[in-house]
């Protein structure tokens, strides 16, 4: 059956054609029990992939016991979540509120810095992706603007520093701090004096996987407090390991750039809903004493915040950040000796076992390739391996992220995949 024939609203294009029957390990199989390898971790979300023994045993006990509570109530599995979360994090980060979604922990944050500052007026990246709801989808840049109404008023969008196609990037040496100055000179003549917080990713994903340079987070940070604004990570799809570090602000430091709150959300839950709002003590007693409400249906759920509780553990017992830091330096590599065969990939970029392979129909003109990329995706699903979460216009970027729990042969297997499907699609090798 055509999937414009099903009885499924279609909420983000068409659908891929397979019918996906289960799935196990690093692996999704279709209606003809046919394994495809899963390398964008489902919605970038099962870390540990799909039907990890301990979260099956989690899900069956809390199902049985202690799923769903009025959020009013609170319970042990919210309780050791909580606790559990913050004793990964540095000092400051200790107030945590369990949520479903990344949109919705980002709409937590923005209420919650508004209520802080009393301003309103929020800054973006110009790439960005933090949700499709009121306060998230304002923004959000990378996608789905057009056609939906006004968004809400006093976003404000900051250059998103990409070294590959910045026009701050003149014969290989990319000015950064003069792309970052210029864009807030910008945000400062646009406020009306009213600026509540800066929300970024360490690494753009739905942008094209567009890392920070280093320092840039600690600009960013000093700019927005200078300003007496907050500063709110993103973390949705960089947290729990997935880019060599537990978290990505912590690469720049011993702490890294600990920001003044963090989202977290898809990798927190290993594939079940599961998000989190995290910030000091400091500013959930200030939001507390003027009256902050985020009042929803399935806030502090004991059933996923259980699920949570066991992610953190497994991701810190097993040491899962430095095995994504190990096998995300492997895979690069054979990313990096396919872009030397292959012309039409013009960069390669991310950390960890989050990487970003743009395709461009001339490496001179760096001109997209998205009608390349969506036909390289389709045909690497054909042989066997989902290398790509967009199957839109973006689909010039491929998103690659694995599970954690991907093994050295699965990556070989993936990359050969990727070969032969550029090679079957037209693509010019060297």
């Amino acid at each position: 059956m055509e999937a414009g024939q099903t009885k499924v609203f279609r909420y983000g294009g068409d659908f891929a054609e397979q019918r996906i029957s289960r799935a196990e390990g690093c692996y999704i199989f279709d209606e003809n029990d046919r394994a495809i390898l899963d390398f964008t971790s489902g919605q970038m979300s099962a870390i540990l992939g799909h039907g990890h023994p301990e979260i099956v045993d989690v899900i069956r006990e809390s199902a049985a016991n202690l799923d769903h509570l009025h959020s009013g109530f609170l319970s042990d599995p919210v309780i050791e979540f909580s606790d559990a979360l913050a004793a990964m994090l540095p000092p400051g980060l200790d107030r945590v509120l369990p949520l479903s979604t990344g949109g919705e922990a980002n709409e937590a944050a923005l209420r919650m810095a508004k209520t802080y500052t009393g301003g309103f007026e929020i800054v973006a990246f110009d790439r960005s992706w933090h949700g499709v709801t009121g306060g998230a989808a304002a923004t959000t840049y990378s996608g789905g603007r057009r056609g939906h109404g006004p968004t809400l008023p006093g976003v404000l969008t900051l250059p998103t520093p990409h070294a590959y196609r910045s026009p701050f990037n003149r014969d290989g040496e990319y000015d950064w701090r003069a792309e970052f100055e210029f864009g807030w000179d910008m945000i400062d003549r646009q406020s009306t004096g009213q600026l509540a917080a800066v929300i970024a990713e360490p690494i753009l994903s739905s942008g094209g996987i567009i890392e920070l340079p280093e320092g840039y987070l600690a600009a960013l940070r000093d700019k927005a407090h200078e300003r007496g604004m907050l500063l709110i990570l993103d973390e949705a799809q960089t947290g729990m390991g997935r880019t060599g570090d537990n978290f990505a602000f912590q690469r720049d430091g011993p702490d890294g750039v600990v920001p003044d709150i963090l989202c977290l959300s898809k990798t927190l839950g290993a594939g079940l809903p599961l998000s989190a709002t995290i910030t000091s003590a400091e500013i959930e007693q200030d939001c507390f004493d003027k009256g902050y409400l985020f009042y929803t249906t399935h806030a502090a759920d004991p059933l996923p915040a259980a699920v949570g509780a066991k992610v953190v553990e497994i991701v810190v017992r097993d040491e899962l950040a430095a095995r994504a830091g190990e096998l995300g330096a492997y895979m690069k590599a054979q990313l990096l000796d396919l872009q030397q065969r292959h012309p039409v990939i013009g960069d390669v970029r991310g950390r960890g076992l989050l990487q970003g392979v743009e395709l461009v129909t001339d490496r001179q003109t760096k001109e997209s390739a998205s009608d390349i990329g969506m036909a390289v995706s389709q045909r690497a699903l054909e042989l066997g391996a989902c290398l790509n979460i967009s199957r839109r216009a973006s689909a010039g970027v491929f998103r690659i992220a694995p599970p954690l729990t991907v093994s050295r042969g699965e990556i070989d297997h993936a990359m050969a995949i990727f070969d032969s499907a550029l090679s079957d699609c037209g693509v010019v090798s060297d």
